[in-house]
């Protein structure tokens, strides 16, 4: 039987676990210790695959023996990024500037082979349109969600969804954190197929290894 490496998640998110799971395989979580900090000048495209990348690789040279997954994302308006508000003050505002306008969310995921070897690295963008949203209605979403550690002070999978008009994405999970397709492809090409053959899944779940 075909012995499949070790899939590490290199998260704090509860959300990116979530979505991992998924697909069904055992993985662990390890979380990454970097600094997230933009370089003065860069971009938010390099932003987020720099961060990606550096998860990836600080959980990986932790646990080499292992598959680990990186992920990072920011929301983009007016090409300025907006990514953890951390203080109520900056939630207000974030979502102040982006009522009734587009904000762009660039999901970046990093995937690892044993070893620390770079399988892939891919960005999925989604556009957010907001509503108008009146000073009232930012206080009351606040109160009930916790944000302040989302990218936008925004989470489409909660009551977020009740401030937008629209969302457009190729993949609908990359918004939540985890851009499941290219997680799919880049896992594959690592040597761990997506679904996993029934007996390989038989077989984890009983060992209690992962």
């Amino acid at each position: 039987m075909t012995e499949y490496p070790r899939l590490i998640l290199g998260s704090s998110s509860p959300h990116r676990r979530l979505l991992l799971a998924r697909f069904g395989v055992p993985f662990e979580v390890s979380v990454p210790d970097i600094d997230e900090s933009a370089l003065p000048g860069e971009r938010p495209e390099a932003l987020v695959d720099r961060l990606a990348r550096a998860k990836a690789a600080a959980v990986a040279a932790r646990h080499p023996d292992a598959i680990v997954i990186g992920s990072d994302q920011v929301a983009v308006l007016d090409g300025q990024i907006y990514g953890k508000p951390h203080t109520h003050a900056r939630a207000v505002q974030q979502l102040s500037r982006a009522a009734g306008r587009t904000v762009h969310f660039l999901t970046a995921v990093c995937v690892m082979a044993p070893g620390g070897r770079v399988v892939g690295c891919e960005t999925v963008p989604t556009a957010v349109h907001f509503r108008p949203l009146s000073a009232d209605e930012i206080e009351n979403y606040l109160a009930q969600e916790s944000v302040l550690a989302c990218a936008g002070s925004f989470q489409s999978e909660g009551l977020g969804v009740s401030l937008c008009e629209s969302m457009r994405s190729d993949d609908p999970t990359a918004l939540i954190g985890l851009p499941l397709i290219a997680v799919r492809r880049l896992l594959a090409e690592a040597g761990l197929p997506i679904p996993l053959p029934a007996r390989a899944m038989e077989s984890a779940t009983s060992s209690g290894n992962r």
